[in-house]
């Protein structure tokens, strides 16, 4: 069986142009052509592909691709096991970075003001204090940053531990409803998604439908939030946002 360009386009999720770029560089040619010409991709065609989609996502350039891939004496099972080690470790540093991420910017959201020993037993080796100006420079101003520092003044060790449980809760589930092919503004999420703002409503500031939406998109557009719910489950940052906008609109924000 042989497919044409817009079908391994639509196959592999990449466009029609990357496809022709990587026939004339010769990285990946096509085995037919048709009688008019047109390009016919075999099931080795996108066997290789697939290797060149892999190495791409790790960060390899084309020119590398080409001559592992040409390598005479390289076994496609090597190829894999090079890649499944290669994601392995980058996930695994990853989880690290998004969860110390999260629990910092949380920290410093909240305004908890723990021991040397306390945040580091909390947070592992990934010091907080590093983003307390972020913190100031983007909230400092605002009534919700002084609200959060007022109410929060008094939280101890345990507080924030048992907050943090609470939001790990609702991000699983919330990633079950992902996983079970639940619409971003299906009844399931949205309720989710308002236990969510209730949780932040209640340990640290007012947060309004609207000011949820607001975070929502933030989770998407600052990279770090987004490796946090990455993490967690892949996509879930979009489908948290989109939960999150969905029940604003319930609402009527």
């Amino acid at each position: 069986m042989s497919y044409s360009v817009g079908q391994v386009a639509r196959l592999a999720k990449v466009t029609v142009r990357a496809l022709h770029h990587y026939d004339e560089i010769g990285l990946l040619e096509p085995s037919e052509r048709s009688h008019a010409g047109h390009r016919r991709y075999s099931d080795t065609d996108l066997d290789r592909l697939q290797q060149i989609r892999f190495y791409r996502e790790l960060g390899f350039p084309l020119e590398e691709i080409a001559v592992l891939l040409d390598d005479p004496a390289a076994d496609p099972r090597e190829h894999l096991r090079r890649q499944h080690g290669l994601l392995t470790e980058r996930i695994t540093k990853l989880q690290e970075m998004a969860a110390a991420v999260q629990t910092a910017m949380e920290a410093r959201r909240m305004g908890i003001d723990l021991t040397p020993e306390e945040k580091f037993e909390v947070f592992g080796d990934f010091d907080p204090d590093q983003y307390e100006e972020e913190a100031r420079r983007r909230w400092g101003d605002t009534e919700a940053y002084a609200e959060s520092r007022r109410r929060t003044a008094a939280y101890t060790k345990d507080d924030w531990q048992r907050i943090s449980t609470a939001m790990d809760a609702l991000h699983a589930r919330m990633a079950d409803l992902l996983d079970a092919g639940a619409p971003a503004a299906s009844p399931e999420a949205m309720d989710v998604a308002e236990e969510h703002r209730l949780l932040i409503t209640g340990s640290s500031y007012d947060c309004s439908h609207e000011m949820h939406a607001c975070l929502g998109d933030m989770y998407v557009a600052d990279p770090r939030f987004t490796a946090t719910y990455e993490a967690i489950r892949p996509g879930l940052a979009v489908y948290l946002r989109d939960a999150i906008a969905a029940n604003a609109a319930r609402h009527g924000a």
